[in-house]
């Protein structure tokens, strides 16, 4: 089992921090597991390093908006950003039915919307990544007929203790080591290695090619017309 304390104590040997066989001094080991846990912070904010995404649910109660976070409305950890929504229509039917939900990306789209507290079919969605909590804006705002399903990602696994257990996909175990040594080679202020850079970076590109994810191209209907059962608006239409 590779715990937090291996995972820093190779990668000290890869920087040439220590040498084989040596143990890191406990000072440079709360060192070294600080910047770990920062580099997997700033990881956990790149969609390509992150392996999977969440789905994150609550039912529309017909409020403006809806604050997430630890002790929120929805009390999810914070994300930093909304990576796709849709909203299912809560009929009551055999078949529940859902729709994509467009995601404003900038304050500046909803601040153009005339009229914030129409209640109606939902369209839109903008998120304010407010920090504790971030703020959901759903324009038209929906009453408790809709569900929402907000596609996050997830906080990669952080390392409270050195004797944390390592629990990632297994291609993680490598990018992380060697980044981490790249990291703390300056850390201690030595000079580059080529080698060690090379290496964290092939590592770092093989959680890119298996966590890649690119969605199918979205043509507008007035371009692509009519002729195909659209999968995803139950109708005909672009796919």
């Amino acid at each position: 089992m590779t715990t937090a304390l291996d995972l820093i104590t190779d990668a000290m040997d890869d920087a040439g921090i220590i040498g084989v066989g040596q143990t890191p001094l406990a000072e440079d080991t709360n060192k070294a597991l600080s910047r770990l846990n920062a580099m997997i912070a700033q990881w956990s904010r790149r969609r390509w390093l992150v392996f999977h995404l969440i789905d994150i649910v609550f039912t529309g109660t017909g409020a403006l908006s809806y604050s997430v976070g630890p002790g929120g409305d929805i009390p999810q950890a914070r994300p930093d950003r909304i990576e796709a929504a849709f909203f299912r229509q809560l009929t009551g039917a055999p078949l529940e039915v859902d729709f994509p939900l467009k995601v404003w990306e900038a304050r500046e789209d909803y601040n153009r919307v005339a009229l914030k507290g129409l209640a109606s079919f939902p369209a839109h969605l903008f998120y304010d990544s407010a920090f504790p909590l971030g703020n959901i804006f759903i324009w038209p705002v929906p009453d408790a007929n809709y569900e929402m399903h907000l596609s996050v990602k997830p906080a990669l696994q952080s390392f409270p203790t050195l004797n944390t257990a390592f629990n990632l996909p297994p291609e993680y175990e490598e990018a992380i080591r060697l980044n981490l040594a790249v990291r703390l080679r300056v850390a201690y202020q030595l000079p580059p290695d080529a080698s060690l850079i090379g290496l964290a970076k092939v590592a770092l590109n093989t959680i890119k090619n298996t966590n890649a994810q690119i969605p199918l191209l979205q043509m507008p209907r007035a371009l692509v017309g009519g002729g195909s059962y659209n999968i995803y608006s139950d109708g005909w239409g672009s796919q």
